[in-house]
Protein backbone atom coordinates (compact mmCIF):
# COMPACT_ATOMS: atom_id res chain seq x y z
CA UNK A 1 0.00 0.00 0.00
CA UNK A 2 0.99 3.40 -0.64
CA UNK A 3 0.45 6.17 2.08
CA UNK A 4 1.00 9.39 1.86
CA UNK A 5 2.10 11.73 5.08
CA UNK A 6 2.60 15.29 5.74
CA UNK A 7 4.88 16.34 8.93
CA UNK A 8 5.51 19.54 9.01
CA UNK A 9 7.70 18.94 11.73
CA UNK A 10 9.83 15.57 11.38
CA UNK A 11 13.03 14.79 13.00
CA UNK A 12 14.35 11.53 14.54
CA UNK A 13 16.20 11.51 18.06
CA UNK A 14 13.78 14.13 19.03
CA UNK A 15 10.90 14.47 21.01
CA UNK A 16 7.18 16.43 20.75
CA UNK A 17 6.56 17.29 17.58
CA UNK A 18 9.39 16.47 15.73
CA UNK A 19 9.65 13.03 17.73
CA UNK A 20 6.06 12.04 16.22
CA UNK A 21 6.81 12.97 12.60
CA UNK A 22 9.37 10.95 12.01
CA UNK A 23 8.30 7.82 14.82
CA UNK A 24 5.02 7.80 12.89
CA UNK A 25 6.78 7.57 9.32
CA UNK A 26 9.02 5.23 10.38
CA UNK A 27 7.01 2.50 11.86
CA UNK A 28 4.62 2.82 9.13
CA UNK A 29 6.86 1.68 7.07
CA UNK A 30 7.78 -1.11 7.97
CA UNK A 31 4.09 -2.35 6.52
CA UNK A 32 4.01 -0.20 3.75
CA UNK A 33 5.58 2.12 1.24
CA UNK A 34 5.69 6.35 2.65
CA UNK A 35 6.71 9.28 1.30
CA UNK A 36 7.19 11.82 3.53
CA UNK A 37 6.12 15.67 3.04
CA UNK A 38 7.98 17.94 5.15
CA UNK A 39 10.80 21.22 5.26
CA UNK A 40 14.23 21.31 4.59
CA UNK A 41 15.08 23.81 6.47
CA UNK A 42 13.84 22.06 9.89
CA UNK A 43 16.10 18.50 10.14
CA UNK A 44 16.95 17.49 6.20
CA UNK A 45 20.41 16.87 7.45
CA UNK A 46 19.11 14.60 10.33
CA UNK A 47 17.09 12.64 8.45
CA UNK A 48 19.52 11.84 5.75
CA UNK A 49 22.05 10.75 8.63
CA UNK A 50 19.92 8.67 10.32
CA UNK A 51 18.92 6.78 6.85
CA UNK A 52 21.91 6.54 5.92
CA UNK A 53 23.53 4.28 9.21
CA UNK A 54 19.78 2.92 9.10
CA UNK A 55 18.26 2.81 5.72
CA UNK A 56 14.74 2.00 5.24
CA UNK A 57 13.96 1.17 1.84
CA UNK A 58 10.60 1.85 1.82
CA UNK A 59 10.45 5.40 3.45
CA UNK A 60 10.75 8.39 1.12
CA UNK A 61 11.00 12.09 2.08
CA UNK A 62 9.88 15.08 -0.41
CA UNK A 63 11.03 18.02 0.89
CA UNK A 64 10.27 21.75 0.05
CA UNK A 65 9.17 25.05 1.26
CA UNK A 66 7.86 28.11 0.33
CA UNK A 67 10.01 29.93 -2.53
CA UNK A 68 9.93 33.55 -1.05
CA UNK A 69 10.30 32.35 2.76
CA UNK A 70 12.51 29.74 2.80
CA UNK A 71 13.49 29.36 6.57
CA UNK A 72 10.33 28.77 8.41
CA UNK A 73 12.45 30.47 11.71
CA UNK A 74 13.45 33.79 9.94
CA UNK A 75 11.06 35.95 11.75
CA UNK A 76 10.39 34.16 15.18
CA UNK A 77 8.64 31.50 16.08
CA UNK A 78 4.93 32.20 17.30
CA UNK A 79 2.83 33.88 14.77
CA UNK A 80 5.55 33.89 12.22
CA UNK A 81 5.78 30.04 12.39
CA UNK A 82 1.40 29.38 12.42
CA UNK A 83 1.76 31.62 9.57
CA UNK A 84 4.55 29.77 7.30
CA UNK A 85 2.58 26.58 8.39
CA UNK A 86 -0.22 27.59 7.03
CA UNK A 87 1.57 28.59 3.53
CA UNK A 88 3.11 25.39 3.72
CA UNK A 89 -0.01 23.26 3.75
CA UNK A 90 -1.68 24.95 1.36
CA UNK A 91 1.95 24.51 -0.95
CA UNK A 92 1.86 20.97 0.51
CA UNK A 93 -1.31 20.46 -1.57
CA UNK A 94 -0.07 21.11 -4.73
CA UNK A 95 3.16 19.39 -4.26
CA UNK A 96 1.11 15.96 -3.17
CA UNK A 97 -1.68 16.28 -6.73
CA UNK A 98 1.27 16.27 -8.82
CA UNK A 99 3.19 13.48 -6.70
CA UNK A 100 -0.35 11.29 -6.26
CA UNK A 101 -0.88 11.58 -9.92
CA UNK A 102 2.89 10.14 -10.57
CA UNK A 103 2.78 7.35 -7.55
CA UNK A 104 -1.20 6.88 -7.29
CA UNK A 105 -1.40 7.02 -3.59
CA UNK A 106 -3.52 4.67 -1.40
CA UNK A 107 -4.55 6.93 1.85
CA UNK A 108 -3.28 9.96 2.51
CA UNK A 109 -2.53 11.22 6.65
CA UNK A 110 -1.79 14.50 8.29
CA UNK A 111 0.43 13.68 11.38
CA UNK A 112 2.14 17.45 11.84
CA UNK A 113 1.45 20.03 13.45
CA UNK A 114 -1.55 18.20 15.75
CA UNK A 115 -3.81 21.27 16.08
CA UNK A 116 -7.23 20.93 15.59
CA UNK A 117 -7.62 24.90 14.87
CA UNK A 118 -5.59 24.18 11.38
CA UNK A 119 -6.28 22.89 8.25
CA UNK A 120 -4.62 20.27 5.97
CA UNK A 121 -5.61 20.92 2.40
CA UNK A 122 -4.47 17.25 1.84
CA UNK A 123 -7.63 16.66 2.25
CA UNK A 124 -9.10 17.86 -0.74
CA UNK A 125 -7.19 15.26 -2.43
CA UNK A 126 -9.43 12.29 -3.78
CA UNK A 127 -8.44 9.75 -1.26
CA UNK A 128 -9.10 8.44 2.09
CA UNK A 129 -7.46 11.22 4.68
CA UNK A 130 -7.03 10.23 7.97
CA UNK A 131 -6.15 13.47 10.68
CA UNK A 132 -3.85 13.24 13.43
CA UNK A 133 -3.85 12.25 16.23
CA UNK A 134 -4.99 16.66 17.06
CA UNK A 135 -4.73 17.84 20.17
CA UNK A 136 -4.69 22.07 20.94
CA UNK A 137 -8.42 21.91 22.66
CA UNK A 138 -7.38 22.02 25.92
CA UNK A 139 -7.72 25.40 28.12
CA UNK A 140 -6.98 26.24 31.65
CA UNK A 141 -9.66 26.19 34.02
CA UNK A 142 -10.83 30.11 34.58
CA UNK A 143 -9.79 29.84 38.28
CA UNK A 144 -6.42 29.21 37.88
CA UNK A 145 -5.66 32.47 36.07
CA UNK A 146 -6.14 33.96 39.20
CA UNK A 147 -2.20 33.19 39.60
CA UNK A 148 -1.09 34.34 36.29
CA UNK A 149 0.96 37.14 35.81
CA UNK A 150 -0.97 39.58 33.31
CA UNK A 151 1.47 38.75 30.47
CA UNK A 152 0.27 35.21 30.92
CA UNK A 153 -3.47 35.67 31.00
CA UNK A 154 -2.70 37.85 28.01
CA UNK A 155 -1.33 34.63 26.40
CA UNK A 156 -3.86 32.78 27.58
CA UNK A 157 -6.79 34.40 26.16
CA UNK A 158 -4.25 35.04 22.84
CA UNK A 159 -4.46 31.68 22.89
CA UNK A 160 -8.10 30.99 22.98
CA UNK A 161 -8.65 33.52 20.39
CA UNK A 162 -6.36 32.26 17.68
CA UNK A 163 -8.34 28.90 18.45
CA UNK A 164 -12.08 30.76 17.66
CA UNK A 165 -10.26 31.88 14.45
CA UNK A 166 -9.03 28.38 13.48
CA UNK A 167 -12.40 27.08 13.96
CA UNK A 168 -13.99 30.00 12.52
CA UNK A 169 -11.55 28.83 9.04
CA UNK A 170 -13.69 27.30 6.31
CA UNK A 171 -10.66 24.96 5.19
CA UNK A 172 -10.31 24.00 8.94
CA UNK A 173 -14.13 22.46 8.80
CA UNK A 174 -13.66 21.60 5.53
CA UNK A 175 -10.55 19.27 6.89
CA UNK A 176 -13.17 17.83 10.13
CA UNK A 177 -15.48 17.06 7.38
CA UNK A 178 -14.09 15.32 4.52
CA UNK A 179 -11.68 13.30 6.79
CA UNK A 180 -12.26 9.40 6.94
CA UNK A 181 -11.47 9.40 10.51
CA UNK A 182 -10.35 12.13 12.83
CA UNK A 183 -7.84 11.34 16.06
CA UNK A 184 -8.06 13.48 19.11
CA UNK A 185 -5.37 13.35 21.65
CA UNK A 186 -7.58 13.86 24.44
CA UNK A 187 -11.93 14.60 24.74
CA UNK A 188 -11.33 18.44 25.09
CA UNK A 189 -9.96 18.14 21.44
CA UNK A 190 -12.44 15.61 20.61
CA UNK A 191 -15.41 18.11 21.56
CA UNK A 192 -14.02 20.92 19.16
CA UNK A 193 -13.50 18.55 16.28
CA UNK A 194 -16.91 17.12 16.78
CA UNK A 195 -18.03 20.74 16.73
CA UNK A 196 -16.07 21.54 13.28
CA UNK A 197 -18.27 18.48 11.61
CA UNK A 198 -16.10 15.23 11.68
CA UNK A 199 -17.98 12.00 11.02
CA UNK A 200 -15.86 9.44 13.04
CA UNK A 201 -13.92 10.46 15.91
CA UNK A 202 -11.22 8.61 17.91
CA UNK A 203 -9.31 9.60 21.09
CA UNK A 204 -5.69 8.46 20.82
CA UNK A 205 -2.14 9.58 21.93
CA UNK A 206 -0.08 11.39 19.34
CA UNK A 207 2.77 9.90 21.52
CA UNK A 208 4.46 6.81 22.38
CA UNK A 209 8.18 5.62 23.58
CA UNK A 210 10.57 3.71 21.38
CA UNK A 211 11.85 0.12 22.19
CA UNK A 212 15.50 2.05 23.29
CA UNK A 213 13.55 3.96 25.51
CA UNK A 214 11.52 1.12 27.49
CA UNK A 215 14.99 -0.41 27.62
CA UNK A 216 16.57 2.10 29.80
CA UNK A 217 13.81 2.94 31.93
CA UNK A 218 13.65 -0.69 32.75
CA UNK A 219 17.07 -0.13 34.14
CA UNK A 220 15.87 2.97 36.30
CA UNK A 221 16.23 1.44 40.37
CA UNK A 222 13.31 -0.36 42.24
CA UNK A 223 11.47 2.26 44.64
CA UNK A 224 12.40 -0.15 47.80
CA UNK A 225 13.87 1.79 50.73
CA UNK A 226 15.50 4.80 48.50
CA UNK A 227 14.34 8.45 49.92
CA UNK A 228 10.85 9.37 49.09
CA UNK A 229 11.54 11.61 45.93
CA UNK A 230 9.02 13.72 44.12
CA UNK A 231 10.24 15.05 40.80
CA UNK A 232 8.53 17.66 38.10
CA UNK A 233 9.82 17.72 34.42
CA UNK A 234 9.32 20.32 32.05
CA UNK A 235 9.43 23.85 30.77
CA UNK A 236 9.06 26.41 33.58
CA UNK A 237 6.38 27.89 32.28
CA UNK A 238 2.76 29.12 34.28
CA UNK A 239 0.43 26.69 32.43
CA UNK A 240 2.71 23.70 33.21
CA UNK A 241 1.63 24.21 36.82
CA UNK A 242 4.40 23.88 39.09
CA UNK A 243 3.70 26.38 41.21
CA UNK A 244 0.72 24.18 42.46
CA UNK A 245 3.10 21.23 43.26
CA UNK A 246 5.08 22.92 45.21
CA UNK A 247 2.20 24.48 47.26
CA UNK A 248 1.15 20.75 47.65
CA UNK A 249 4.18 19.49 48.96
CA UNK A 250 4.67 22.79 51.37
CA UNK A 251 1.10 21.57 52.60
CA UNK A 252 1.99 18.16 52.99
CA UNK A 253 4.42 18.89 55.42
CA UNK A 254 6.46 15.46 54.73
CA UNK A 255 9.74 16.35 56.32
CA UNK A 256 11.95 13.91 55.17
CA UNK A 257 11.08 13.93 51.36
CA UNK A 258 12.49 16.24 48.68
CA UNK A 259 10.97 17.76 45.60
CA UNK A 260 13.14 18.32 42.81
CA UNK A 261 12.30 20.33 39.78
CA UNK A 262 14.06 19.72 36.39
CA UNK A 263 13.36 22.00 33.62
CA UNK A 264 14.38 25.58 32.41
CA UNK A 265 11.79 28.70 31.35
CA UNK A 266 10.40 31.69 32.33
CA UNK A 267 8.60 30.54 35.38
CA UNK A 268 12.60 29.94 37.15
CA UNK A 269 12.53 32.57 39.18
CA UNK A 270 9.46 32.96 40.61
CA UNK A 271 9.23 28.98 41.09
CA UNK A 272 12.60 29.91 43.17
CA UNK A 273 11.00 32.81 45.08
CA UNK A 274 8.48 30.22 46.05
CA UNK A 275 10.13 27.51 47.67
CA UNK A 276 11.45 30.07 49.61
CA UNK A 277 8.44 31.39 50.61
CA UNK A 278 6.61 28.77 51.87
CA UNK A 279 9.68 27.78 53.77
CA UNK A 280 10.72 24.16 51.52
CA UNK A 281 13.91 25.82 50.14
CA UNK A 282 15.89 23.36 51.56
CA UNK A 283 13.98 20.53 50.71
CA UNK A 284 13.11 21.91 46.66
CA UNK A 285 16.39 20.98 44.16
CA UNK A 286 16.02 22.65 40.71
CA UNK A 287 18.72 21.20 38.37
CA UNK A 288 17.47 23.32 35.28
CA UNK A 289 17.66 21.97 31.81
CA UNK A 290 19.36 18.65 31.41
CA UNK A 291 20.10 16.48 28.57
CA UNK A 292 17.14 14.00 27.89
CA UNK A 293 19.80 10.70 29.11
CA UNK A 294 19.93 12.77 32.03
CA UNK A 295 16.64 13.39 32.40
CA UNK A 296 15.36 9.90 32.90
CA UNK A 297 18.68 9.05 35.12
CA UNK A 298 17.24 11.66 37.27
CA UNK A 299 13.82 10.48 37.04
CA UNK A 300 15.08 6.88 38.22
CA UNK A 301 16.01 8.23 41.10
CA UNK A 302 13.02 9.51 42.33
CA UNK A 303 9.42 7.72 43.58
CA UNK A 304 6.54 9.96 42.18
CA UNK A 305 6.39 12.26 38.97
CA UNK A 306 4.12 15.44 40.06
CA UNK A 307 2.79 17.03 36.43
CA UNK A 308 -0.48 19.16 37.69
CA UNK A 309 -0.59 20.57 34.08
CA UNK A 310 -3.57 23.17 33.23
CA UNK A 311 -3.61 22.33 29.33
CA UNK A 312 -1.01 19.83 28.14
CA UNK A 313 -1.95 17.76 24.84
CA UNK A 314 0.46 14.64 25.04
CA UNK A 315 2.48 14.81 28.53
CA UNK A 316 5.21 12.32 27.09
CA UNK A 317 6.71 12.62 30.64
CA UNK A 318 4.15 10.88 32.46
CA UNK A 319 4.60 7.92 29.59
CA UNK A 320 8.27 7.82 30.69
CA UNK A 321 7.18 7.87 34.50
CA UNK A 322 5.02 5.36 33.75
CA UNK A 323 7.32 3.60 31.92
CA UNK A 324 9.97 3.55 34.68
CA UNK A 325 7.42 2.10 36.86
CA UNK A 326 6.55 5.11 38.78
CA UNK A 327 3.32 6.37 39.76
CA UNK A 328 2.04 10.25 38.40
CA UNK A 329 0.29 12.26 40.44
CA UNK A 330 -1.70 14.88 37.99
CA UNK A 331 -4.68 17.25 37.67
CA UNK A 332 -7.59 15.62 36.05
CA UNK A 333 -6.80 17.52 32.56
CA UNK A 334 -5.46 16.89 29.02
CA UNK A 335 -3.27 14.49 28.04
CA UNK A 336 -2.08 13.12 31.80
CA UNK A 337 -5.83 12.38 32.67
CA UNK A 338 -6.41 10.41 29.45
CA UNK A 339 -3.12 8.28 29.93
CA UNK A 340 -2.91 8.32 33.76
CA UNK A 341 -5.52 5.41 35.60
CA UNK A 342 -6.54 5.07 38.81
CA UNK A 343 -4.74 1.88 38.75
CA UNK A 344 -1.45 3.91 37.71
CA UNK A 345 -1.55 7.20 39.62
CA UNK A 346 -3.90 9.94 41.16
CA UNK A 347 -5.86 12.21 39.50
CA UNK A 348 -7.14 15.05 41.13
CA UNK A 349 -9.99 17.43 40.22
CA UNK A 350 -9.36 20.65 38.56
CA UNK A 351 -12.13 23.12 40.07
CA UNK A 352 -9.90 26.00 41.94
CA UNK A 353 -6.12 26.19 43.23
CA UNK A 354 -6.83 26.17 46.94
CA UNK A 355 -8.81 22.57 46.71
CA UNK A 356 -6.72 21.57 43.45
CA UNK A 357 -3.25 22.12 45.97
CA UNK A 358 -5.11 20.53 49.09
CA UNK A 359 -5.84 16.93 46.69
CA UNK A 360 -2.23 17.37 45.61
CA UNK A 361 -1.10 17.40 49.10
CA UNK A 362 -3.60 14.19 50.46
CA UNK A 363 -2.19 12.32 47.17
CA UNK A 364 1.57 13.46 48.40
CA UNK A 365 0.43 12.04 51.90
CA UNK A 366 -0.97 8.79 51.18
CA UNK A 367 1.84 8.04 48.66
CA UNK A 368 4.43 9.08 51.53
CA UNK A 369 2.18 6.43 53.46
CA UNK A 370 2.84 3.54 51.18
CA UNK A 371 5.50 2.55 49.52
CA UNK A 372 3.74 -0.90 48.28
CA UNK A 373 1.33 1.31 46.43
CA UNK A 374 3.36 3.38 44.71
CA UNK A 375 5.36 -0.05 43.91
CA UNK A 376 1.80 -1.31 42.81
CA UNK A 377 1.08 2.10 40.69
CA UNK A 378 3.88 1.66 38.74
CA UNK A 379 4.04 -1.76 38.04
CA UNK A 380 0.42 -1.13 36.18
CA UNK A 381 2.09 1.88 34.40
CA UNK A 382 4.94 0.63 32.68
CA UNK A 383 2.42 -2.17 31.57
CA UNK A 384 0.09 0.23 30.23
CA UNK A 385 3.06 2.12 28.21
CA UNK A 386 3.90 -1.58 27.18
CA UNK A 387 0.59 -2.28 25.87
CA UNK A 388 -0.70 1.00 24.71
CA UNK A 389 1.88 3.50 24.14
CA UNK A 390 5.10 2.05 22.10
CA UNK A 391 5.54 3.70 18.54
CA UNK A 392 5.44 0.05 17.26
CA UNK A 393 1.87 -0.30 18.79
CA UNK A 394 1.01 2.87 17.22
CA UNK A 395 2.45 1.67 14.02
CA UNK A 396 0.43 -1.42 13.84
CA UNK A 397 -2.47 0.20 14.72
CA UNK A 398 -2.62 3.34 12.15
CA UNK A 399 -1.20 0.37 9.35
CA UNK A 400 -4.47 -1.54 10.01
CA UNK A 401 -6.50 1.65 9.29
CA UNK A 402 -5.01 2.23 6.18
CA UNK A 403 -6.05 -1.10 5.22
CA UNK A 404 -9.55 -0.96 6.15
CA UNK A 405 -10.01 2.44 4.87
CA UNK A 406 -8.82 1.19 1.71
CA UNK A 407 -10.88 -2.27 1.63
CA UNK A 408 -13.97 0.13 2.07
Amino acid sequence: MKVLLSAYSCEPGKGSERGVGWNMAREVAKDHEVWVLTRPDESRAAIEAELAQHPVPSLHFIYFTLPFWQNSLRWGQAGAMQLHYYLWQIQAYFVARKLHQQIDFDVAHHVTFVRYANPSFLSLLPLPFVWGPVGGGESAPLPFWRDFSWKNRLYEAARLAWRLVGELDLFTQMTAQRSAVVYAVTQDTAERVKHLGAKQLKICPAIGLLSEELAQLSKCPALGDAPLRFISIGRLLHWKGFHLGLQAFAQAQLASAEYWVVGAGAELERLHQLAQDLGIETQVKFWGELPREQVLQVLGQCSVLVHPSLHDSGAGVCLEAMAASRPVLCLDLGGPAAQVSEATGIKVAALNPDQAVADLAAAMIKLANSRDLCIQMGQAGRQKVLDQYTWEAKGRQFSQLYRTLVRF
